[in-house]
Order: structure tokens, then sequence, then C-alpha cells
């Protein structure tokens, strides 16, 4: 059980340090978040300390970044062991650790062939690239001419070119003209790609269980129709995987649920270890094979630091034990989540550890259930105003689940 001692230490930084750091981010950095006012000093496996002493235990895990807690010890130990050796030669030269990691990853995925970049938004970006470039040279779709199929309440990333197959007008409004050669279709929904496809499409690209839009997973035989589709009239199916994949939903890839293997996919976030940014393409030398020398590039990626990190990453999943542990405790997640419903929430949504917890309107926003769990020590992310996020860094303890949700149950009382 969880008790006082375990969520607050004795405070012994001064009273205002919080505020003070506060408002040094509010004046300095440009406002693109909106953070709750936590100001975060150290962390471990699923609590963060604040600059205060007081403790949160985090259901948020940087939206999946940290997948195996805040310093996972063989993690923290493979980069110190990196850092003593090697961080950063550029690709204008091949480090150790580089081929070793596009090797492992590439026989882990099942896939021959790795692009290795540093952000989830890179990876989707490199993604479309080589996806319209494969058109182009191995299908044989006109300069010019490719489309890319999305889904509607997609999320991936905030580049230009991404926003610009977003329906969500926060991300969009104000940053146009947007990058043409996508079309957007209902998730969910086989027919709409179906219609939507032509013979300039080289790709369509999907979240397997949509992440931001409040964890939405599609019907059953969705994207096996989709990877039929793709099949049948030589499309590229693309998965993107990098909140939903490695060991998050209770398999190594959401996709997996669904009998699919995508013909690429996009990873990052955990892929890092919640150490470096490590994101990755991989497919495939048909597909990836199509990059040459100066066509697509990155300082940073792939460099030995990140690369250590991914190779410990890649040896903790193939024990299997975080798949299977993320699917037990998500299983607990879901019935302790089902509890509630009535109570102030009207819909849950789970796969694997991962949930979207709807709020019923007439009690609060989202936003208010996570301010109210931050004042009882406990850390979820609000989206689409009436949706909080429940990802909890996938080593927690099934006594720390049930705690934290004692705690929503409260702060669904209170507030209703």
């Amino acid at each position: 059980m969880i008790d006082a001692a375990m969520v607050t230490e004795t405070a012994t930084a001064d009273p205002g340090v919080t505020e003070r750091d506060i408002a040094l981010a509010e004046r300095h950095a440009a406002h693109n978040y909106h953070p709750l006012p936590v100001v975060a000093d150290r962390a471990e496996g699923c609590w963060i300390t604040d600059v205060e002493g007081d403790r949160y235990l985090d259901l948020l895990a940087a939206y999946s970044a940290l997948n195996f807690g805040h310093r996972h010890p063989q993690i923290i130990a493979a980069a110190q062991a990196q850092l003593e050796k090697v961080t950063l030669v550029s690709r204008a030269f091949y480090s150790a650790e580089f081929g070793r990691f596009c090797a492992e990853l590439a026989e882990f995925v099942g896939k021959d062939m790795v692009l290795p970049m540093n952000t989830g938004a890179e990876a989707v970006e490199s993604g479309l690239k080589v996806a319209r470039k494969w058109g182009y040279e191995v299908k044989g779709v006109p300069d010019g001419r490719a489309n890319i199929i999305t889904a509607s309440g997609n999320f991936h990333g905030r580049t230009t070119s991404i926003i610009s197959f977003s329906d969500d007008p926060v991300a969009t409004a104000g940053f146009g003209p947007f990058t043409p050669g996508f079309r957007t279709v209902p998730f969910g929904d086989s027919a709409a790609v179906a219609a939507a496809t032509d013979e300039h499409t080289v790709a369509v690209l999907l979240e397997p269980v949509q992440g931001e839009a409040g964890i939405v997973v599609p019907p059953p035989d969705y994207l096996r129709e989709v990877r039929a589709l793709c099949t049948q009239r030589g499309v590229l199916l693309i998965a993107d995987e990098i909140q939903s994949g490695l060991a998050r939903t209770g398999r190594t890839f959401a996709c997996d649920h669904f009998g699919v293997v995508p013909d690429v996919y996009l990873l990052g976030k955990a892929l890092g270890g919640g150490v470096v940014p490590l994101s990755a393409v991989v497919a495939n030398s048909d597909v990836l094979g199509v990059l040459r020398p100066g066509q697509h590039g990155s300082t940073f990626g792939g460099n030995p630091l990140a690369c250590a990190v991914g190779r410990t990453v890649i040896a903790m999943l193939r024990t299997g034990e975080y798949q299977d542990r993320a699917a037990r405790l998500g299983d607990h997640l879901k019935v302790r989540l089902d509890r509630l419903l009535g109570h102030g929430v009207t819909e849950v949504r789970t796969l694997g550890l991962w949930a979207g917890v709807d709020i019923d309107r007439r009690v609060a926003t989202g936003r208010q259930v996570a301010e109210a769990l931050m004042h009882r020590k406990v850390l979820v992310k609000d989206t689409h105003l009436t949706t909080i996020r429940l990802a909890p860094p996938i080593v927690i303890e099934e006594s720390e689940i049930d705690w934290a949700l004692d705690q929503l149950a409260e702060v669904l009382t209170e507030l209703g």
C-alpha cells in the first residue's frame, strides 16, 4: 500500500523555488505547452520528486517515452558506459554502436533495414519522404503526383508537413499554407480508405491505436482490411507505433493485436529509454533502399550514445517481461477504471497499460481532473477537453495503480 511517507519527503529547498522556476519558464520559454505547476527535480521508477521534496506518481510516462520508468538502472548504465567512450561522430563516420543497433533493431522488428533519427516527428517526416520516393522509383507514380492517405483524429507530430493532414484546429490555425499530397479519411473506416486510394497513392499512414485522440482503438477488422487493401493495390502501410509500440499495449507493437505486419514501422519515444531522443524508420530494403547518399540525413541521427541506449532497450524487450507486465497490469487497470463508469466517467478505452478516460462534462473538464489529481500527488494529462490519458511506466506496481485510482475516484466524488 501507499502511505503518506512515500508521497512526501522532508522539504529542504526554499519554499519559493517552485514559483521562481515556473516564472523563469513562463518568461523565457515559448508558450507552446500548458504544463501543470509541478517542477521536477529528480525521478526514479514511477515517481517524480519536485524541487520542494514532494513526490508524485507519474501516470503519463512522458507520453510513453518512459515505458521502463525513470532512470532504469540498465539503461542508465549503458548510457554512462557510452559517455566514457564516444557520444557523437555524425554519419560522416561509422561508430561501433551504429551498425550493431541497426542490425539488432531490424532483426527484432522482422525487417532488414533501419533509418535512425531523433524525434518521433522526424521519423514520421522521414517515413513520408521514403514513401514518396518509393512511389516514384518503384511503383512508377509520375513525379509530383504521389498522395498519402491519413486518418481523422491523427497525431503524428507538429511539423509543417505533419499538421497539413491534422484536423485539430489548435495545431493548424495560423500555420498555413500547408503541404499538399494528403487525403484524410475517418479512422476505423476501411471502406473510406479504399475510396480515397487511386493509382497515385503511395502509402496509408495510421496509428494502430490513436494516442493523442484519447486512446482510440479501431474496430477489430480495420487494420487487417487496410493491410489487405494496401497489398492488393501496391500501397505501403505505414504504422506509427511511436506511442503505441515497444510493450505499451501488452504486445511489442499495437499491430500485433490485430495480426498485421505493416511495410514500415515508425518508432520513437521508448526506444530512447527516457534518456535520449531516438527514433527510427524500419522497413525492408525494397523500401528503405531507395535512399542514396545526400538525399536524407541527420547530424545526431544514429549517434553512438543513442544507439547504445537503444540496444539496451531492444535487449530488455526481447525478454518479453515488459509486454507481459503491461498486459497483466493493463487488465487490472481496466477493471478498476470500469468501476468508475457512471461515477463521473462516461467511457473507458484501454489496450494494455494505456487508457483514455472520458470525464462527464457535468462533473469537470479533463484539465480540472488533472489539476485535482496533482494536488493528490498523481500526475496525468488531459486531452480534447474532457479526456484524461493514463500511460504509467510499465514498472509500476499493482498497489500503486490502486492508490492512484482511489485518488481519481475521490476527485470525481469531490468535483461531482
